[in-house]
């Protein structure tokens, strides 16, 4: 059953997986952005930096030649100086206290703006600076900002010493400033670089060790939709995002695995099912090639047991059909209330049996199913029930409750469980795994003739049959079909022998 179809499901499903291929992309998409944001980053860290710490120079160096500026004019205005007072003396005089300040250049003017003492290096004189030198006013001054001498560059200062006695030049040289900054730009370049270059290789190191996994889960990926073999080993480290894939891909590959062999056990029983009234029927048509020589009661025995055939092979491929519509679960899940469901199969049951079927309920019969399949198991229980009880005049009783098997409804389970007669199959059939308020059970209870105990654990194979019902009609399918729709809503099947006679048997669900 597997065919063109589930070769083209399972590559469907490793089909995003495939687009992750092992190559540089993802990994080159990784590092890229990881570079990107770092560049983005250390360039604007370092633009502001780099110009917050050159506006605190530029405003410190202007503020330090200010100042300067401000004591010359502040001394020569209190007291009338000459430009005599101002050339270099060993006693410490005015002129050592401004280049001691400020770390400036003085030069002396005299009254008609010539140099009297020249500062080192040497100031132009312009215009500007002689008027201001015969300047009657004490304090009056020029300011140059930018001045150009030799290969650098000074702020001038010319303050008038008052009467027309000559004036004082003091200059700040800033071309150095520009070169200490200069560098510091050139420094703040090599760091980004180097930060920008490291962040690439770290970038690169940190997506190679991001995108190992997905490397790998993609190979496995690739592998399974190359060999079609699910039993691919799936990394499955780590407890991120792509741990958690790594575990779903795992679990998808187990499902697809069990569901493979789930198809091909069932081609399996069914082929071998099938050949049994194929056979018959091969057989029973030879012998109508001579049917007018056959008498007459062997004619009438003949049709039947042709239509009998047929009614067992029809009924064999239905409940195929069931079985693998029950698997496919393509039913929507909704609220169901088993209770009602159980009515109507024991409606139906009444009318086609002829049989009486009493339904009863306990709590909560409320569960998260679909309802076709569980309409489906149910009405499969009480079929079995009447088809091996058929001389029984007692009700077949249908019990839907809340709790497990042994719960409080009916009451006398729990000796059947300590006594070892129940067999039920994993799931949430019991107490251990699951609260009674989770769990709701249907049982369906008659007096037929009950099953060995060595056969209730195999009941709910496929095409399973005891040796005391293989001469009943039936498929061995019934049972089966219950234990997959029990496993599909989160429960078991379960079934054990009545005191008195009998069978109880049944299966759980999950409830809400």
């Amino acid at each position: 059953m597997r065919g063109a179809r589930g070769g083209l499901g399972v590559r469907g499903l490793l089909a995003p997986l495939r687009r992750l291929r092992p190559s540089s992309s993802l990994r080159a998409t990784f590092t890229v952005s990881f570079v990107a944001v770092a560049c983005v980053v250390t360039v604007l860290v370092g633009i502001l930096s780099y110009s917050a710490a050159a506006r605190l120079v530029r405003v410190d160096q202007q503020t330090v030649f200010a100042e300067v500026v401000r004591d010359l004019r502040e001394l020569v205005e209190l007291d009338p100086l000459t430009p005599e007072d101002f050339t270099p003396s060993g006693s410490g005089g005015p002129r050592d206290d401004l280049i001691r300040s400020g770390r400036t250049d003085v030069q002396v003017l005299g009254p008609a703006g010539q140099i009297l003492d020249e500062g080192a290096p040497g100031l132009p004189v312009r215009p500007a600076d002689r008027r201001t030198a015969g300047a009657a006013r004490a304090g009056v001054m020029v300011e140059h900002g930018e001045v150009e001498v030799g290969d650098d560059r000074y702020r001038v200062a010319t303050v008038a010493l008052g009467g027309g006695r000559g004036a004082v030049q003091v200059a700040q040289e800033f071309s150095d400033t520009e070169d200490l900054l200069r560098d510091l730009q050139q420094r703040t370049l090599l760091f980004v670089s180097g930060v920008v270059l490291s962040a690439g290789l770290f970038g690169w190191w940190l997506a190679r060790r991001q995108t190992r996994r997905l490397v790998q889960l993609a190979s496995a990926a690739e592998d399974v939709a190359r060999t079609g073999h699910l039993g691919i080993q799936v990394p499955v480290a780590g407890r991120d995002e792509v741990g958690r894939l790594g575990r779903s891909f795992d679990r998808m590959l187990v499902r697809l695995a069990q569901s493979e062999e789930d198809q091909r056990r069932l081609v399996q029983d069914a082929g071998h099912e099938l050949r049994t009234p194929l056979t018959s029927l091969r057989t029973n048509i030879s012998l109508l090639r001579r049917i007018d020589e056959l008498p007459a009661g062997v004619r009438e025995e003949l049709v039947d047991d042709l239509a009998q055939e047929a009614r067992e092979l029809t009924d064999l491929v239905n409940e195929l059909v069931d079985l693998a519509a029950g698997q496919s679960g393509t039913e929507p899940v909704q609220r169901v209330q088993l209770a009602d469901v159980a009515e109507d199969v024991a409606a139906t049951a009444r009318r086609r049996t002829g049989r009486e079927v009493v339904v009863r309920a306990e709590g909560g019969t409320t569960v998260e199913g679909r309802a076709g399949a569980l309409q489906r198991a149910v009405s499969n229980l009480v079929e079995n029930a009447a088809k091996f009880d058929r001389g029984g005049s007692g009700a077949i009783e249908v019990v839907v409750a809340r709790g497990g098997v042994g719960g409080p409804f009916p009451g006398d389970h729990a000796d059947q469980a300590e006594s070892g007669e129940l067999r039920q199959l994993g799931g949430l059939a019991g107490r251990d795994d699951a609260g009674d308020a989770e769990v709701v059970r249907v049982e369906v209870l008659d007096r037929g003739p009950g099953v060995a105990g060595c056969d209730l654990e195999r009941i709910f194979d496929r095409f399973y049959r005891a040796p005391d019902a293989r001469s009943l009609p039936g498929s061995g399918l019934g049972l089966s079909i219950v234990r997959a729709v029990a496993a599909a809503h989160g429960g078991a099947p379960f079934a054990f022998r009545r005191e008195g006679g009998g069978l109880v048997i049944g299966f759980t669900v999950r409830g809400v």
